[in-house]
């Protein structure tokens, strides 16, 4: 649970166990995400070469979508770049299509350029529930073994990734990628920008909690229900008593009811799937930023959802709690 009321007897506390429901249908999805055919689609064959320049300049051979795929490949097999560019050449003279495939700086250097990348997400029919967060992700560079072998101290620094995912599907709907200085609640209007379905509903944990944070959504639409636990030392407005904001009903909800019956009140516990989505991230393209400028990094981290995004959309695990009998 968010708030661990029983931390200290937790070890007493036997573990939730699920089954999967769809084992036959999530299995051909997981053998289908090793396929190249998910990778390389006849949109992108088609699309691979650059459009014609209109403006002075150089011409491009590679269309961005080319570029993007490139990175892709290498994110979704844990590839160096040179390899990714072998990879790619293979493939074409296997095909026996006449393409060419990027040489490895040519990725490195077009990565770091790219305008915009696609979440590749699926926009849902309704509303969305979304779930807003951030987790760390280390930069490329001397590790622990350093600072235990030499026993001085790496000056090693980290990425924020903010994600917010969709409650109902898992997928992952916007991204951006900061500094480990960059505070939670500022990168939310980013976030929200980058979504065009409809907002139903966003929720976050305590480092969100602050009138910013409402404001922002309330800009994109008042009829968005914002889920924040506010702190413990949260006071109440002023106009509290004849117009009580958000803020103010879950600061007098969780005064009345307790904060475990605020969370199943609000359905807080819904914010722990956004924590499943950056362990998912983790450990499919890694817990490490490979490129070493932050515009590389920035394009690394965002070519990373649409790989997660693809992945989960050949096959999602309907896992169902099963309930534990007393003896």
């Amino acid at each position: 649970m968010p708030n661990k009321h029983s931390a200290m007897r937790r070890h007493q506390i036997p573990k939730m166990t699920f089954s999967v429901k769809n084992w036959a249908e999530y299995d051909a999805g997981l053998r289908r995400r090793g396929s190249l055919t998910l990778w390389l689609t006849p949109e992108v064959l088609n699309g691979w070469h650059a459009a014609r320049r209109t403006t002075p300049g150089g011409q491009s051979s590679y269309s961005e979508l080319a570029i993007e795929t490139g990175m892709m490949l290498r994110l979704a097999f844990h590839l160096a770049l040179r390899q990714t560019e072998g990879l790619m050449a293979s493939i074409f003279d296997l095909l026996g299509v006449p393409l060419g495939a990027p040489d490895h700086s040519t990725l490195s250097r077009r990565a770091r350029k790219m305008a915009t990348i696609s979440a590749c997400c699926v926009l849902p029919e309704g509303p969305i529930h979304l779930l807003i967060d951030s987790t760390g992700l280390k930069v490329f560079g001397a590790g622990e073994w350093l600072q235990e072998k030499h026993g001085a101290k790496a000056r090693r620094t980290w990425r924020k990734l903010h994600l917010a995912v969709d409650a109902d599907t898992g997928m992952i709907m916007a991204s951006t990628l900061t500094g480990n200085d960059v505070g939670d609640p500022s990168q939310v209007v980013l976030l929200l920008d980058r979504i065009e379905a409809t907002i139903a509903s966003v929720t976050a944990d305590g480092a969100y909690d602050g009138m910013s944070t409402y404001d922002v959504v309330a800009q994109r639409s008042g009829d968005i229900h914002v889920i924040i636990p506010p702190h413990v030392t949260a006071v109440l407005s002023a106009e509290a008593e004849h117009n009580p904001s958000q803020r103010d009903q879950h600061t007098l909800a969780i005064a009345d009811r307790g904060r475990l019956g605020w969370q199943e009140e609000t359905n807080y516990g819904q914010r722990a799937l956004v924590e499943t989505a950056m362990g998912r991230y983790k450990a499919i393209i890694g817990p490490r930023l490979r490129a070493r400028s932050l515009s590389g990094q920035k394009a690394e981290a965002a070519v990373g959802v649409p790989v997660l995004n693809r992945m989960l959309h050949a096959g999602r695990p309907n896992s169902v709690r099963r309930l534990s009998i007393a003896a």
